[in-house]
């Protein structure tokens, strides 16, 4: 019975990644969580209560698996500048994965402050390797220059997601010369 459960849920969320990464957070509904895998709309609420909690549990599978994959970029990199690149185009290379759609999705609204702490809590220690690299390269506020570059990052991210004029290895060029050289994109 146990298994069964694992299984279900498991098909509920694999068909969550794919109705964010068609539809966004608007084509995540319990009907079309139930049509995508085969149970009533009622057996979906014996697994999640909401679509925040359907966005949760994504956020909380995906995540780690996600920040794994950027973390061993870093790791692969010799140097500060080398790790730098590695978080901003690691992550922007995730742009297109399903996984990453749940990320994006702890935007939505419906959130509750409590999945937001959560959520937060995670993202920081993503936020925390990049900023290791900055306190490598003697950056004196690292935290705060990490934080930051995040922002460019997100930024990225959203001007590939809208399928901006310019092409994502642009984007992702021109996000790492910031990240990089600041505003003059001098490195």
């Amino acid at each position: 019975m146990a298994e069964h459960r694992t299984m279900q849920r498991d098909a509920l969320l694999d068909a969550a990644r794919s109705l964010l990464s068609e539809g966004g957070t608007e084509a995540l509904t319990f009907p079309a969580l139930a049509e995508r895998t085969g149970l009533a709309r009622s057996s979906v609420y014996e697994y999640f209560r909401s679509r925040a909690a359907v966005v949760e549990e994504l956020c909380a599978v995906d995540f780690p698996v996600w920040a794994a994959e950027v973390s061993a970029a870093m790791a692969a990199e010799a140097t500060p500048e080398a790790r730098i690149e590695a978080y901003v185009r690691t992550q922007l290379a995730l742009v297109g994965d399903r996984r990453h759609r749940a990320v994006v999705a702890i935007s939505a609204s419906e959130l509750d402050d409590g999945a937001r702490e959560k959520i937060r809590a995670s993202h920081g220690g993503l936020v925390a390797m990049v900023g290791a690299a900055l306190g490598d390269l003697g950056h004196r506020s690292p935290r705060l220059a990490a934080m930051l570059l995040q922002g460019i990052v997100d930024a990225a991210v959203r001007r590939i997601e809208l399928g901006a004029a310019e092409e994502p290895d642009e984007i992702a060029q021109a996000a790492v010369a910031m990240a990089l050289g600041g505003v003059t994109g001098s490195a």
